[in-house]
């Protein structure tokens, strides 16, 4: 067993590094902050034992420079990098240098994050899995999207046009009719050529009446893991979520049973290790389950997860990096109620969601108890940045059951006053209030359904 991880460098910012401080000092191990030039007097910095600046503003020359954090962790003596979400956390290649520097990489296994980061591998690696997927293309590379319309005809509209690399949701757009495809189809490569460095794309079945379920796992590294029950990330703007909930409300007990399953094939099949997430679209018409594509990472929303377990992901991570943690029982692990987790953004939801920038001079959050919980990468006084994600806190609430998680949420949402930057807070305050939502789960239309009133 190795028990040689003392000290672990976060390569990421924000919330889920002060997340990741949280735990390791739970297990006595010093942590080091990376930094870039927007970020000296960040939260993060603060909390760490140790910190590092690697560069400037932009991500790309800071959070995403593989030389400059790995410089860090060598020149701080790390034994170990913890990824986080984001930025560098499903980069084959880093994974890579990681290991191939001796340190020690707190995630899957390079092979599996290449091959579930190629949304047409993982697709692939489903079917040998028998697990269902939505009717899809061969990848449309810039050089041949000739005949796409007739792909396109031929999967039936609507349909999805996706990055065949990267995640979150970047690049998608959704296709109703051949009007103005192929400069759609050109739009979408030109994003995910910026974002992932790759422009290949595929077009996929849509399925408009769904749920988005997926299915926290964590695998042994032999074959061998666990389900930690699912999770609704129904409602999104931009294809990126905004509210999770678990476990997801109203699935069949069969078909729920059926989405475990399928999770724990694919990872038997690529022999996964460490936390990852599964993700299904539900056809709510037809009761019908699809496999959408494997998060090699642990997620935003985690933190629901960890309220109906009582477990702490973060360190099962750790635990398994350094060798302490070589398995579990799926019969010792439970859910008990409900947990719902709110995005609190700076953007302005009756904008389009549109980021807002900006210093925070008013920071209020209501008081944390064993049914609350905020998770935040920010303090008063801090500013809200162009360069990164919008995001402020996250909310989470727990309760018996969804109604009562839903009237924590609110309560404590009535407590939580930000002041500088415009937020999201009254958007998510009317969503907790509709009806709609309180009284059956929400399908992935529902934001495009019930719009920020002004």
């Amino acid at each position: 067993m190795n028990s040689s991880i003392r000290r672990i460098l976060i390569a990421n910012r924000g919330e889920i590094a002060c997340r990741i401080i949280h735990t390791c000092r739970d297990l006595g191990i010093e942590t080091i902050a990376v930094y870039s030039e927007a970020d000296q007097e960040a939260l993060h910095v603060k909390t760490a034992d140790l910190s590092y600046a690697i560069g400037p503003p932009a991500a790309q020359k800071s959070y995403l420079n593989m030389d400059a954090v790995l410089s860090a962790a060598q020149s701080l003596n790390a034994d170990a990098i913890h990824p986080g979400y984001g930025f560098l956390a499903e980069n084959a290649q880093f994974a890579e240098n990681v290991l191939a520097t001796g340190l020690y990489w707190i995630g899957p296994k390079p092979v599996t994050i290449a091959s579930m980061g190629d949304k047409q591998k993982a697709r692939e690696i489903a079917k040998v899995s028998n697990i269902p997927v939505l009717t899809g293309s061969p990848r449309i590379s810039p050089n041949n999207i000739n005949g796409a319309s007739d792909i396109a005809h031929s999967i039936g509209f609507p349909l999805l046009i996706k990055a065949t690399a990267g995640g979150g949701g970047i690049g998608m757009q959704p296709v109703d009719e051949l009007n103005n495809f192929e400069r759609q189809i050109l739009t979408a490569q030109n994003l995910a050529e910026r974002s992932f460095g790759d422009p290949t794309v595929y077009l996929e079945r849509y399925i408009a009446d769904a749920r988005h379920i997926e299915v926290q796992i964590f695998g042994f590294g032999d074959g061998n893991g666990v389900h930690l029950f699912d999770r609704d990330c129904s409602i999104q703007r931009r294809f990126q979520k905004i509210i999770e909930e678990a476990p997801a409300a109203e699935i069949p007990r069969d078909i729920r049973e059926k989405m475990h399953s399928a999770a724990l094939a694919l990872v038997r099949e690529v022999r996964y290790a460490g936390a990852g997430t599964v993700e299904f679209i539900y056809d709510r018409t037809s009761n019908e389950f699809f496999f959408l594509e494997m998060n090699t990472r642990i997620q935003v929303e985690h933190a629901v997860t960890e309220m109906v377990t009582g477990l702490d992901l973060i360190a099962w991570q750790i635990n398994l990096a350094r060798g302490e943690f070589l398995t579990a029982s799926q019969a010792k692990i439970s859910c008990g109620g409900a947990a719902i987790e709110a995005r609190v953004y700076a953007e302005r939801p009756e904008k389009g969601f549109l980021p807002s920038p900006g210093k925070i001079i008013t920071f209020d959050m209501p008081p944390l108890s064993s049914n609350l919980r905020i998770d935040t990468g920010v303090q008063l006084g801090d500013e809200i940045t162009p360069y990164y994600d919008p995001m402020i806190a996250k909310v989470i609430a727990k309760g018996k059951n969804r109604r009562e998680a839903i009237n924590t949420m609110r309560s404590a949402l009535q407590e939580v006053h930000i002041a500088g930057p415009s937020t999201n807070l009254a958007y998510l305050k009317q969503i907790f209030s509709d009806p709609d939502y309180i009284t059956k789960p929400p399908s992935t239309a529902y934001v495009e359904e019930h719009p920020a009133k002004p």
